[in-house]
């Protein structure tokens, strides 16, 4: 048991560092006529999508810990 939930977090810390540098990526791309542009550009639009994917991962991975906790208690 220990060992799925072990590797439950590995994945999800990974999933996390990926959309992390996604996000980066997508902030670096970001180009002048995209802040110029009125609305929510594309490269904020990935920007959002990747934060958001990355508190959701990192939240997963934290009740992951949890229930690691728990279940050594």
């Amino acid at each position: 048991m220990n060992v799925i939930i072990i590797l439950a977090i590995v994945a999800l810390a990974v999933m996390v560092l990926v959309s992390l540098v996604r996000g980066l990526v997508a902030f670096i791309q970001m180009t002048e006529e995209d802040l110029k542009t009125p609305g929510v550009g594309r490269s904020h639009q990935m920007q959002n999508k990747m934060m958001f994917a990355r508190v959701k991962y990192q939240a997963m991975a934290i009740v992951a810990v949890a229930v690691l906790m728990l279940v050594n208690r």
